[in-house]
Formats: structure tokens, C-alpha cells, sequence
């Protein structure tokens, strides 16, 4: 039996901003309980819904010290069983009683995650939970691992346990001056040096997290080979080529319980790929309920996504005319940058049997669209791995992707001549060669419907449940385990 720490920021259902709480929340899950011991710790955070904060147990409490700080800070511990899964709370209302589990202070946020990763570490001898495995995830949680090769390295409790990181998005790394981060650890010097976690003059607690684990792992075999790119590395390419013997791309799943055309009790029609004529009914409740003409043989593209850059919106902004046309739905659910809320409102306006704008986030209005729409568009500047796609796929609604990340990995490009694929893709970021794949979509749909269903059907035959994630997982936490 090994034993499998989780540590992160976040971790679905008890709180959520993307992708990472979905994880976070599943794979534990899927592991094999024979073999793995897996339990979970995040911050205990005053927003996580009272429905699961009134179930927590108090375990004990403790004072420990944090850096150069003149008073210790309190570390509280809370339990909760919750689906076969041992989760642990890091109770601190002064660094976790906001409405949200980031702030807008930056600098804020690194001190809060410093002790959560100090923390984490502190707790488990208390807990009598001695891990073989900690599996940190993102920058939030990067430096357990520097915590547990310096200030905790001579405690026998944690001899030869090992560290993973996972990169969720190498965008984001919790970088700020040194001095800061010299007292808010107590880190020996050469923690700071430029092959640790220096970089341009300031410390990288992801960088630090990646140079001091094990082994690295991200979200998709492509992104795994990308981020040793200039262009996708974020200034750490030159780091992650030097990892490239411990690092590896393992693709996120999606859980099957939740996205289930089958039985999703939040979509107007259950269908499957035997029954995918179904499917049509989706789009006509959906249709009525935004307003639209109910029509059948419109062609509905959706977005579901953060409104941002990095989801290629600039692409859509450059050709939203010529993707809007009279044979067009066109629906869009999320919230992010001001001018893309607004040019998808303006176009609602301009084309009301056209455009339907959902500037908000709701999960009905999310699981509505994946069973109603034709296709779902992800044109990403980069895109770690994407469970949109994955989605998308499940309800047989047919993805058009940029080829980056996990949605190279993910969608099979459709061929003509041989009627294979799962989806229509495009290379370059350019906006004509994303319109041109929108029109060969669209082509497909209005001319070849029988060929159009068959993509959508091969689709939700795949399997990108955690199942094979789990598995190559396992294997992972063995290999690393073994390692002296």
C-alpha cells in the first residue's frame, strides 16, 4: 500500500475556480484503493459552501513558526470524509477567510501559500500520515517540496518521501522579490541561487517547486513538449529542457458520472451514441429558452470558456462576421476581459436570431449547451489541456480546436477521404485559418450530414474518462516511489 498525498490550492466540490479543482477532486477517486492510500489537503477556506463545512471534524491545533516572522502563526486542523477520500483543512481565518480563494494582491497570496505549503508539511506527523508520495499542484503548492528538502530535511518523519509537480499552467508561477520570500521562509541561501529559485533577480516559487521535486508532470503529452519552447516556456524553457529525463505529459480525464448524456439530469433530452438523433432535442429546448429560432438545420457553435487572450478570442474577434452568418447560431457562455463581454453583447444586439451572449457562468446553462450544440470552438493561444473538449466530445458535440496542448492530444482531425476523425483542427493562430476549419466544419454539416454524425458518434465512443489517467498515474507513483 502506498501512501499519496494530494496538495493544492482548491479542489472540487468544496471550492473551484477551473480545471485544477477538477482534478484535484477526481483522481484521487480513481485510483485503486487496494494499492493507493490517497488523501487530500487544501486550505480551509470560509467560502467552501457550509453543506460540507458542517460536516468537518476538528482534529487539533498548533503554533508554528513561519520565517523571520515575530509571532507564530496558527495552524488549525480540520477532517472530512467525503466519497471513500480523506481530506485535510488548514484552518487560519486570517489568511483564508475571504470570499474567494485568491485575492488581487499577489504578494498577499504568496505569503497565504507559503504557509499553506509549510503547513501541509507540519500537519502530517500529527496526523500520523506519513506519505511516500506528496503530489503538489501548481505554484500554490510548489514549495512543499523546497520545504521538505531544506527547513524539514533532518526530520525522520519524512525520510524518503518524494515529490511531484504538476504543471497546470506554467503561466502562472507566484514570482516576487527575494527579500521577501527570505522572510517569509527562513530558506537557506543557496535556495536562492539562479539554478534553484532565482529568476531575473527575483525568486519563482514554481521554478523552486520544479527544481526541487522528483519528477514533473503536466497536463498533456504536447504541452509537456511545448513548454521546453521559448514560445509556450514563460521564461522556464531552458529549465524544463534540463527536466526533460523526469518529466512527462499525462492528459486530464473527465468525470463520467458528472458529463453523461445518458442520464444528465440538467439537459432536456438523454441520448447516447446509439440514440444520437436525440441529440436534436437539446438544441430545440435551447433554442426556445435563449430566445432563438427554433430550427434544426442551424448551425450552432458554442464557446464555453474565461473570455481571455489565451482562449483565442482575438482570433474570433478578427473574423466574428464571417463565423456569424445567416445559417449560424452562435452561443457563448463565460465571463473575462471586458472587451470580449462586450463585443459578444454587441453582436448579441447587432444579430439577435444569431447570437445569444450568457456573460455569467452556470453549470445548467453549461451541461444545456454541451448537449445542444453542433460544435464547440476552442481556438487557444496555448491550452495546458482543456476539458472542454473533453466534454464536448462526451455529448457528441463536434470540437474545432486550435492544434496546441491537450487539444492536439485529444481531437483526431477529420479526413475526407477516409471518414476518420473526432473533430476539425487548425495549426497556425491565425484567424483565416481558424475561419477556414469553421467552413469546412460547417461544410461538412450542410452537405454531409450522415458523415457530420458519424464524427459526433466517434466522438462519444472515446474513452477520456480518469480511468487511463489513473492507470499511468499509478505506474508513476510507483516508478518515483522506488527511486533512493
Amino acid at each position: 500500500m502506498k501512501n499519496i498525498l494530494f496538495v493544492a490550492s482548491e479542489c472540487y466540490p468544496f471550492v473551484k475556480t477551473g480545471g485544477l479543482a477538477d482534478v484535484v477532486g477526481a483522481l484521487p477517486k480513481a485510483l485503486n484503493k487496494d494499492e493507493f492510500d490517497v488523501r487530500v489537503v487544501i486550505p480551509k477556506y470560509m467560502c467552501i459552501p457550509w453543506e460540507y463545512r458542517q460536516h468537518f471534524n476538528y482534529v487539533t491545533s498548533f503554533y508554528m513558526d513561519l520565517g523571520y516572522m515575530p509571532n507564530h502563526v496558527y495552524v488549525g486542523i480540520m477532517e472530512y470524509e467525503f466519497e471513500g477520500i480523506k481530506y485535510y483543512f488548514i484552518d487560519n481565518e486570517g489568511y483564508f477567510s475571504g470570499d474567494s480563494p485568491y485575492t488581487s494582491n499577489l504578494k498577499w497570496d504568496i505569503e497565504r501559500f507559503t504557509f499553506f505549503c509549510k503547513a501541509a508539511l507540519a500537519i502530517l506527523p500529527v496526523v500520523g500520515f506519513k506519505p511516500d508520495i506528496i503530489h503538489c499542484h501548481d505554484w500554490q503548492a510548489s514549495l512543499v517540496p523546497v520545504f521538505l528538502r531544506t527547513l524539514f530535511r533532518d526530520n525522520g518523519f519524512y525520510w524518503n518521501t518524494k515529490t511531484i509537480m504538476t504543471i497546470h499552467n506554467l503561466k502562472f508561477q507566484g514570482i516576487w522579490d527575494i527579500k521577501t520570500f527570505k522572510y517569509l521562509t527562513n530558506f537557506p541561501d543557496y535556495v536562492f541561487t539562479p539554478e534553484n529559485m532565482e529568476f531575473k533577480k527575483d525568486a519563482n516559487m514554481l521554478k523552486a517547486g520544479i527544481v526541487f521535486s522528483e519528477y514533473v508532470t503536466t497536463v498533456s503529452d504536447t504541452y509537456a513538449g511545448e513548454i521546453q519552447m521559448p514560445y509556450y516556456g514563460e521564461g522556464l524553457d531552458g529549465l524544463m529542457r534540463h527536466k526533460n529525463h523526469s518529466l512527462c505529459g499525462i492528459v486530464n480525464g473527465i468525470d463520467y458520472n458528472v458529463y453523461n448524456p445518458k442520464d444528465d439530469i440538467q439537459i432536456y433530452e438523454h441520448f447516447t451514441a446509439d440514440s444520437f438523433k436525440k441529440k436534436v432535442m437539446n438544441k430545440r429546448g435551447l433554442q426556445e429558452e435563449l430566445g432563438l429560432p427554433v430550427d434544426d438545420n442551424k448551425f450552432m457553435i458554442a464557446i464555453i470558456s474565461r473570455l481571455t487572450d489565451q482562449k483565442g478570442l482575438d482570433l474570433v474577434n478578427h473574423v466574428i462576421e464571417g463565423i456569424t452568418d445567416e445559417h449560424t447560431q452562435f452561443v457563448v457562455l463565460g465571463t473575462g476581459e471586458e472587451r470580449y463581454e462586450n463585443l459578444f453583447r454587441h453582436y448579441q444586439w447587432k444579430y439577435p436570431e444569431r447570437v445569444s451572449a450568457n456573460i455569467y457562468y452556470s453549470d445548467n446553462r453549461a451541461h444545456k449547451l454541451y448537449a445542444a450544440a453542433d460544435a464547440m470552438l476552442m481556438p487557444s493561444r496555448f491550452e495546458p489541456c482543456g476539458l472542454t473538449q473533453l466534454i464536448a466530445l462526451r455529448y457528441g458535440t463536434v470540437p474545432i480546436v486550435r492544434e496546441t496542448g491537450g487539444l492536439r492530444d485529444t481531437v483526431q482531425p477529420y479526413n475526407w477521404y477516409d471518414n476518420t476523425g473526432t473533430g476539425f483542427s487548425f495549426s497556425n493562430y491565425n484567424a483565416d485559418e481558424m475561419l477556414a476549419a469553421i467552413n469546412y466544419a460547417k461544410t461538412v454539416y450542410f452537405t454531409e450530414r450522415q458523415r457530420w454524425e458519424e464524427i459526433a458518434v466517434r466522438g462519444m465512443q472515446q474513452d477520456f474518462s480518469w480511468k487511463r489517467s489513473a492507470q499511468r498515474y499509478q505506474d508513476l507513483y510507483y516508478n518515483v516511489s522506488s527511486w533512493w
